[in-house]
């Protein structure tokens, strides 16, 4: 794993791409590396996270054999000795210098292009390819968006890397805060890509790579060398239908994803949670390895939020050597105030907190460590499948203006309702903290499509747009605009995940966590050949009497009993509500002052200010809403 940087534009100097680099010197602690142009303008840079060929044979920027092609890059290429077998059968075998993935890659180009040689590789990525003989920039990215990359003008220089936060070493870069892109981040907790949170500054799509002749001109489109809407179309086309053809393809490709994920020259382990997903990723390691596998955990005092005895009966099963961490509330806040450094824009999945603390903790015993990521999004496995599948099903019986009616009066009178239905309702159908879940139920009941259904479904702030000052009223990404025969509401809603939730927020959670410690995590779900089997299931191996990854769970009997992992799904998450309202409430009373915001100028105080009120009161739960918020103006307390 690695970072890369570069930039495009009149005057190059050495030192100052070194100095970028310099600023992403996390992702890549073991070396640097640097390539210039004087005539051309470009520059290229890279640190250095060595786990295949730890050599300086591995070294980076890397000149392509055919002498035409720079190479920088940040990721694994896991079949790449099956791309060196293909390409020494032919009368143009390269001269191998080592055995890293780059170097293999960096021969493929010049047998294949550019194109060719991104369809070969099977993983995780984010690269910058010069060519000398055309002075065209490539920029390019894996499928599902495991590795960031960013690009686009500031000034007269065209800048491109992994992390924003690289391009400020550079005297051109002077960003303006895209006001579109808060109201986007205040609507998911996240900016949804294309975009970031400076003006003209792009995020390069998953599975997609653009190709640059001028530094100067309008950026080009980027164009897809790979398609999940495709994928997903060509899936349901063939869905299987004998269970167990569907568990033993999908076990043999999940067992060699794992296998080729494990090969590193670096100590290797796993994040364990206990759950579906990391239990059945690390028994998957386990069987294929000789020795026991490292596991990792993180636990916390709160019993709400500790899986830790889960993933320490899990370990114990599988006979994997495991460490585990119990978390203060002390450590979690401390943590805080480096998260606008971390994350480099604003981003607001509190599980980022947690995430990083495994992070930090896996990367003291090994250098890579494999995740269970993606299993949700492919599978089925949250629980606003069901629910979000359920509720559209009630609601679309009843008229649009009934409905409406009905949502006025339930926004109106959320507490009566709620107390009414917790005196009426037998145990079973109790809700918690109905109340706070009625105003949500009320604005999706106000919506026409199924389409604008997921989108609020999945909203924090509806209305962001009314909340930042200066923008224009839009909707906003998470489209569900997919159509093909046979797929089903719940098929929409994961494929929407799959092309934003995921790579915008999951992905980026991961990377950021992992990286800033210079660890690397591999995400075995996140093949593409799991992917692409994922949509030839049959919806009830995925969903199937309101119990999610039907599948996974049936391949997770071969290795564990099923009353290890049987339980309730809980999220990886932390006690934001009573944080806000006692150690953090100084902190958050400071960033939400009325004073200060109206001073910044990027968002209204009166609605903020009105549910900050009420969540100290106790009156209600608006946590979620407030730590967006939080995070941007913590962040811009960073950034700006």
């Amino acid at each position: 794993m690695c970072g890369i940087v570069g930039y495009w534009g009149r005057s190059v100097e050495k030192g100052l791409v070194e100095r970028m680099a310099a600023r992403i010197a996390h992702r890549g602690p073991d070396g640097s590396g640097s390539w210039t142009d004087a005539c051309a303008g470009i520059a290229l840079g890279h640190r250095r996270l060595a786990i295949l060929d730890l050599s300086s044979a591995g070294d980076q920027p890397m000149l392509s054999p055919c002498g035409d092609y720079v190479v920088i890059f940040n990721g694994e290429i896991y079949n790449h000795l099956d791309i060196r077998r293909e390409m020494e059968q032919g009368d143009r075998a390269p001269r191998w210098r080592g055995h890293s993935d780059t170097e293999t890659f960096a021969a493929a180009l010049g047998l294949w292009g550019i194109r060719g040689a991104l369809e070969r590789a099977n993983g995780m990525f984010a690269l910058a390819i010069w060519r000398r003989s055309t002075r065209t920039l490539t920029l390019a990215r894996d499928r599902m968006g495991e590795k960031p990359l960013y690009y686009g003008h500031c000034g007269s220089t065209l800048f491109f890397g992994s992390e924003l936060k690289a391009f400020g070493a550079h005297p051109d870069w002077r960003p303006e805060i895209d006001r579109e892109s808060v109201a986007r981040f205040l609507q998911y907790n996240y900016v949804p890509a294309p975009r970031s949170i400076y003006r003209g500054v792009a995020k390069l799509d998953p599975a997609h790579f653009v190709e640059i002749s001028d530094p100067y001109a309008p950026l080009p489109n980027s164009v897809a060398y790979w398609d999940i809407s495709s994928a997903a179309r060509a899936g349901l086309a063939v869905r299987h239908e004998q269970p167990d053809d569907i568990e033993h393809r999908l076990h043999d490709l999940l067992r060699d994803s794992v296998r080729i994920r494990m090969a590193a020259d670096v100590p290797l382990g796993a994040f364990l949670s206990g759950g579906i997903d990391s239990t059945l990723i690390a028994a998957l390691m386990q069987a294929q390895s000789n020795s026991p596998v490292r596991t990792f955990t993180v636990g916390f005092a709160e019993t709400a939020y500790n899986e830790a005895e889960h993933a320490r009966a899990v370990a114990s099963h599988l006979g994997t050597d495991h460490t585990e961490l119990t978390v203060t509330p002390a450590d979690a806040l401390a943590l805080v105030p480096q998260l606008p450094a971390i994350w480099d824009e604003p981003f607001a999945d509190s599980s980022q907190i947690p995430t990083f603390l495994l992070s930090k903790l896996t990367r003291e015993h090994v250098t890579v460590s494999l995740s269970g990521d993606g299993g949700d999004e492919l599978f089925g496995g949250y629980t606003r499948y069901v629910d979000g599948l359920r509720t559209w099903q009630l609601l679309s019986r009843l008229p649009l203006p009934a409905r409406r009616v009905l949502a006025e009066a339930i926004s109106r009178y959320p507490k009566p309702i709620s107390a009414v239905a917790e005196c009426v309702l037998p145990a079973r159908l109790q809700v918690a903290h109905l109340a706070d879940r009625l105003p949500k139920l009320a604005h999706v009941m106000r919506v026409a499509s199924e389409q604008e259904y997921y989108r609020n479904l999945v909203s924090h702030w509806r209305e962001s747009d009314s909340v930042v000052l200066g923008t224009r009223q839009q909707s906003g990404g998470n489209s569900m605009d997919f159509c093909a025969q046979g797929a089903t509401m719940i098929d929409r809603m994961m494929l929407t995940d799959m092309r934003t939730y995921l790579p915008d927020d999951i992905l980026v959670k991961v990377d950021r966590a992992s990286m800033a410690v210079s660890l690397e995590a591999r995400v075995p779900f996140l093949d593409h050949r799991v992917v692409e089997e994922s949509w030839r299931l049959p919806p009830e191996w995925k969903l199937r009497d309101n119990v999610g990854k039907r599948v996974l769970r049936s391949l997770l009997d071969r290795y564990v009993p099923r009353a290890l992992i049987d339980r309730p799904k809980m999220g990886f998450g932390v006690p934001i509500e009573h944080w806000l309202s006692g150690p953090l409430r100084d902190w958050a009373e400071d960033l939400l002052s009325e004073e200060r915001l109206r001073r910044e100028g990027f968002l209204d105080p009166a609605p903020i200010r009105a549910l900050w009120s009420e969540h100290k009161q106790g009156r209600r739960r608006w946590h979620y809403l407030l730590w967006d918020v939080l995070m941007f103006e913590a962040w811009l307390d960073s950034h700006a």
